[in-house]
Parts: C-alpha cells; sequence; structure tokens
C-alpha cells in the first residue's frame, strides 16, 4: 500500500509515518520536506520510500506522477494561528488542499486531511455544524473554508461520494516530535523547558471571565491523534468532518501541575497540590497578552457524538496521564 503523507516531517506528520512503519508500510511518499534545519530529525529514525518537496508534490501529484496511491494522509498547512497574511494562509490551507482533493477524486485516492478546533472559534458548541462554527482568526477562517468545500463535494453527489473523503478538527495535540515548533509548540512542551530552566512554569492569569490558568481545552496527546488517522484509514467506508479531541475540557493548570509533579517526582520529591505549587513558585500567573484579546479560545471540548456513531470507540488519555507520558518522554531525550 502506498501512502502519501504531507507534512512528513512536522509534528502530527512524522509521528503518522512512524505509525505507518510500525503497521508494515514503509511505501510513504514524505511530502513538504525541509531543505535543511528544523524537522529534518523527525524523519532520520523513519521509513519512506520516496521525498517531494512541498513546492512541486501538489502539480505533480495531480499529473498522477506518483502513480496508484491507495491515500493521502495531509497534514500539510500553515499552522500559526498568529498569522496574518491571508493570501498565504489561505494558498497554503485552502487552495492546495482543494488542489490536492481534486487529484484525489481523478485518481480514486482516499484523502483523510487534517482541519482544526479553531474553527470554532469563539462558540461555545463544539459540533460538526455550521451554527458552531465561528473562527476567531485567519488559520481558523482557511480550515473551514476548506471544510465547507468538502461538504459541498460530498453532499452534491458528485465523485467525491464514491471515495473516501475525512476531515479531522484536532484540538490542542501535544506530544513528541513537536521541539521543531518553537514558540507553536504546545503549552506542555514549553512547561517542561520552563521548569528545566527555571524551576518555574508560567500560565495566563485571569481572562474571560476564567481565573488564573482556569482556562481550559481538549488537550489531546498525539498517540491519540495518530490513533484516530489510522482507524479511518482501516474504515474506507466513513467519510465526513469529525472532532479529534478528548471530549474532556481541562484547565491549563492541570497541565501545569502534571507537568511539575511529574519532573519533581523524578528528582525524588513529593507532589504537590496546586495551591501549594502556587505558593512555593513552581506555578506562576503572569497577565494575559494584549495581542492576544477577542482572538483566544477561553474554552474547547471536543464533541464526540459523530466520531461514536461512526463506531470508532477509541480511549483517549486524559491529561493526567498523557502529559505525564510525555515529560517522562521528554526527560529521556
Amino acid at each position: 500500500m502506498k501512502v502519501v503523507v504531507t507534512g512528513a516531517a512536522g509534528f502530527i506528520g512524522s509521528n503518522l509515518v512512524a505509525a505507518l512503519n510500525r503497521a508494515g508500510v514503509d511505501e510513504i511518499v514524505a511530502v513538504d520536506v525541509p531543505d535543511e534545519g528544523a524537522g529534518l530529525e523527525n524523519l532520520a529514525d523513519l521509513r519512506v520510500a520516496d521525498y517531494a518537496p512541498r513546492g512541486v508534490f501538489y502539480a505533480r501529484f495531480a499529473q498522477g506522477a506518483f502513480g496508484k496511491v491507495e491515500a493521502v494522509l495531509h497534514q500539510g498547512a500553515c499552522s500559526d494561528t498568529t498569522a496574518s497574511d491571508t493570501g498565504y494562509v489561505m494558498h497554503n490551507n485552502f487552495e492546495l488542499s482543494r488542489q490536492l482533493l481534486e487529484g484525489c477524486v481523478r485518481q480514486g485516492t482516499r484523502l483523510i486531511y487534517a482541519s482544526s478546533a479553531a474553527t470554532y472559534g469563539s462558540s461555545r458548541t463544539f459540533t460538526e455544524k455550521p451554527e458552531s462554527e465561528n473562527p476567531l482568526n485567519i488559520y481558523g477562517l482557511s480550515k473551514l473554508r476548506f471544510d465547507q468545500h468538502v461538504r459541498e463535494q460530498l453532499g452534491c453527489g458528485g465523485a467525491a461520494q464514491a471515495r473516501q473523503v475525512v476531515g479531522l478538527r484536532y484540538f490542542n495535540v501535544y506530544g513528541p516530535r513537536e521541539q521543531h515548533k518553537a514558540r507553536m509548540a504546545s503549552v506542555a512542551f514549553h512547561h517542561f523547558h520552563q521548569f528545566q530552566d527555571s524551576g518555574t512554569v508560567r500560565l495566563f492569569g485571569a481572562y474571560g471571565g476564567y481565573g488564573p490558568g482556569e482556562q481550559s481545552r481538549d488537550f489531546i496527546h498525539v498517540d491519540d491523534v495518530v490513533a484516530i488517522n489510522m482507524w479511518f484509514l482501516e474504515h474506507r467506508d466513513v467519510s465526513g468532518i469529525f472532532n479529534t479531541g478528548t471530549g474532556r475540557a481541562q484547565p491549563f493548570n492541570d497541565v501545569a501541575l502534571t507537568m511539575v509533579n511529574t519532573l519533581l517526582a523524578r528528582q525524588g520529591r513529593p507532589s504537590l497540590s496546586l495551591e501549594e505549587a502556587v505558593r512555593a513558585g513552581r506555578i506562576e500567573y503572569i497577565p494575559f497578552p494584549e495581542d492576544l484579546h477577542e482572538r483566544y479560545q477561553c474554552f474547547t471540548q471536543a464533541d464526540l457524538q459523530a466520531l461514536r456513531r461512526a463506531g470508532c470507540e477509541h480511549d483517549f488519555m486524559d491529561v493526567q496521564t498523557g502529559v505525564a507520558r510525555y515529560a517522562e518522554a521528554l526527560a529521556r531525550t
């Protein structure tokens, strides 16, 4: 089975390549491999059959240059939620994705692509329906526009209906192989390095009606994200747009405290309560940034009804389990 993974050198893409390798799939076309620098280390221990720079891949794929491809796992995108260049973001996240979908339809190739919970923006409900969608930034808008295009294709009785097309709305993903993302890496990643550097992790203070560190997100370990991708790869008869989160909102305080206590335990020190961690200076709150006002999701929680109706019964890790696992992995590197 030949599979294309776009964004293969990135965070989720490289974890998908690793999972495919574990499943015995080595005939992988890795797209978006950087010429140098960040991300290259993510592919060093993995097996792929071919590489394709993102600058030429989409046109070549549309021409059938890669032969018979069973599925494309499309992770390539501009993932900077603070990006302000509308043309650049829409080209990368909408235009190239639309071109890829057209190529998949022509060639009978299945498409499983990364959407985002940023499509919900300021909404207080997180079901895969238009009434829940209200993006707060260009990134979220670009992801929503492609989701809308997919809905049109799946709902119009056209060729796309004959092939699997799946959009996965990732919530807050964290885990191994994200080290190259710099400021866009997960809060768990930043907390680990803050603790290693100073013994203190930092969170935003009160904002949006939430107390310090109490803004809550649906945090999902990358292993769970990979498991959902692999489930859809195995269930070729299921198409649509699906939330990919745990279904459980947890405060940033939970992430910080789990990271602190896991690393303290490695030092042979006792665990702390949240109040004790704050008093001891292990957790510190900083003023909420002015530039994020009105652009920040204070609460997200995936509605998993559609995923469960599709037959996926995957059991997701909570923050206490996933962040502790991640902390241990980071400490070993």
